[in-house]
């Protein structure tokens, strides 16, 4: 594995890679690997010729600079990670490296699948991570870029950013499984965070919406499930449901009804003390 710090040196590197005949894929990660991320490394080598992950924890998509301060990250275990998982080259820039002093966000039509939810409750949150994913994209070229599903809206995000660019529309953007721990919680850099009592509420997230799912199966409506998931989710004291919104998987618009969409998607977010756990569940089409 390769370590580079220096957006000219990643270019040069991807570019002889691309000479060789390569298809480049692309893992960007803002650190704090588990084994989730190392799901996304090995969907990346099985469907691509020379594997590029980013490790690089983005100020400007912190909304919450406690949040950003307090963010999980090891540098050094991330690096024996990448490199046991073969990963051929480990980007990991400074933010003086990947910003330029003056720089200001670039401007794209993202629309409403960034206003919703995260868009809603973490304002600028998505502009930065369309500033340092369009970066990143440029600089890496990838044929293919891996993102773990967990980040539901973020992946809808990204490929509307693709969408309105002219120089990112040939990137493929490939969605994977979210990975969860034997009890169901979703795998979360965040979790380390969560003390021991916590870690034993966190669960509790999942099986909310699995009930939602089971409800709606048996004939719940919209109104039901929703409230259903909320009171199971915040009758624990450790845990706080901050927005469930059930959506339209394409749009990310609430529905009102199961058949308004396709696929229909609860996507949750729930403070566990002051720890912010998001997930989500397909209701409707896809299981």
């Amino acid at each position: 594995m390769i370590i580079i710090r220096e957006k000219s040196a990643l270019m040069e590197a991807v570019k002889r890679a691309k000479s060789e005949g390569m298809t480049i894929g692309f893992v960007p990660t803002m650190g704090g690997l588990h084994a989730g991320h190392l799901s996304l490394i090995e969907r990346c080598k099985e469907e691509t010729d020379f594997c590029v992950a980013s490790v690089f924890l983005n100020p400007t998509q912190f909304n919450d600079k406690n949040d950003l301060v307090t963010y999980p990250h090891d540098p050094v275990q991330d690096e024996a990670l990448l490199q046991l998982a073969g990963v051929d080259i480990m980007f990991a820039p400074s933010a003086e490296e990947m910003y330029e002093a003056g720089e200001t966000a670039p401007k794209f039509d993202i629309g409403r699948v960034a206003e919703v939810m995260e868009g809603a409750h973490r304002p600028g949150h998505f502009e930065g991570v369309t500033w340092v994913v369009s970066k990143l994209f440029r600089l890496v070229n990838p044929d293919k870029a891996f993102f773990g599903e967990k980040d539901f809206q973020q992946i809808a995000v990204i490929r509307r950013m693709i969408e309105v660019s002219e120089d990112m529309k040939e990137i493929e953007i490939v969605p994977c499984p979210v990975i969860r721990e034997a009890d169901g919680l979703a795998m979360s850099s965040r979790n380390n965070r969560l003390s021991d009592e916590q870690r034993s509420a966190a669960p509790k997230i999942f099986e909310a919406l699995q009930a939602g799912s089971e409800a709606q199966k048996s004939g719940s409506d919209v109104d039901e499930v929703h409230r259903l998931v909320v009171d199971m989710i915040d009758k624990h004291p450790l845990l706080k449901v901050e927005y469930f919104s059930i959506v339209d998987g394409r749009t990310l618009e609430d529905v009102k009804t199961w058949d308004e969409a396709e696929d229909v998607v609860g996507c949750i977010t729930v403070f566990c003390g002051e720890v912010r756990l998001i997930d989500h569940i397909h209701l409707t089409s896809k299981g």
